[in-house]
């Protein structure tokens, strides 16, 4: 695919997708911005952080810089553009990867842990978008890649207790397909991924160590479908896939 010369911001890289997404750009030949609050020495107890996914792709032979960012927070991913931009010059493509979720039924999910889903996935990727658009459209190119979940279906929603992290994910859909249709002339793609695959990542199996995983996917997977839709043309904008979807094409391609 080649992404030679062109640099690509990852939220949520820390681990799981965002890290497998972040070290497949990089293998692809983008300088890669890794960003999330995982850092070494830092408060969280899950497995993974950004200076350890910019190591790895530094010692594969990629280049990678590790930007702690809170995508919720607006000075944060103020901060993150700035540094970005500063270093770089440019940004070529956007993958707004971060996600949180709290299972519980809307009776018994606090109206905090209501917020925290909805800022961490719908305002983090607005935020984000909203800092990097206004350069891309000033160079005539970009693309920007959000992720969303088969969660959006009512009844996963509500049989996983999932409410909040599906209404999160709908909104990112039509915020994806709404977003395109202004850009559409501004040289800029904005598609999304919904992931409608349980996915066995870092996070998972540390909060859930005794699930069977043994049918779940690998990260890898959904990275690949991700890269395949930051290798298309500009022009193919507006599009809500999943990930068989991709594998379709790429079984086709191949």
């Amino acid at each position: 695919m080649g992404f030679e010369n062109q640099v690509a911001v990852v939220t949520g890289a820390s681990r799981g997708i965002g890290k497998a997404t972040a070290l497949a750009l990089a293998r692809e030949g983008a300088t890669v911005v890794v960003t999330a609050r995982s850092t070494e020495g830092g408060a969280s107890k899950l497995p993974g952080t950004i200076d350890e996914t910019a190591r790895l792709i530094g010692e594969a032979g990629g280049r990678a810089i590790a930007v702690p960012c809170n995508v919720a927070d607006e000075d944060d991913v103020a901060n993150l553009a700035q540094r970005v931009l500063s270093e770089f010059g440019r940004v070529d493509i956007l993958i707004n990867n971060a996600g949180v979720s709290y299972p519980a039924s809307f009776l018994d999910t606090p109206i905090r842990r209501w917020d925290l889903v909805i800022n961490v996935n719908l305002r983090g990727s607005v935020l984000c978008t909203k800092a990097f658009l206004p350069h891309m459209v000033e160079r005539g190119t970009g693309k920007i890649i959000n992720v969303s979940s088969g969660a959006v279906a009512v009844d996963a929603a509500v049989t996983r207790g999932l409410l909040s992290y599906s209404v999160a994910k709908a909104a990112i859909e039509q915020f994806t397909r709404g977003l395109a249709l202004e850009v559409k002339d501004k040289g800029v793609a904005v598609n999304c991924l919904r992931i409608e695959i349980n996915v066995v990542t870092e996070g998972w199996t540390f909060l859930n160590p005794d699930l069977d995983y043994s049918d779940w996917e690998r990260p890898e997977k959904v990275a690949d479908a991700l890269v395949w839709l930051a290798s298309q043309p500009t022009s193919y904008t507006g599009h809500v896939l999943t990930v068989a979807d991709i594998m379709d094409r790429l079984g086709e391609q191949r």
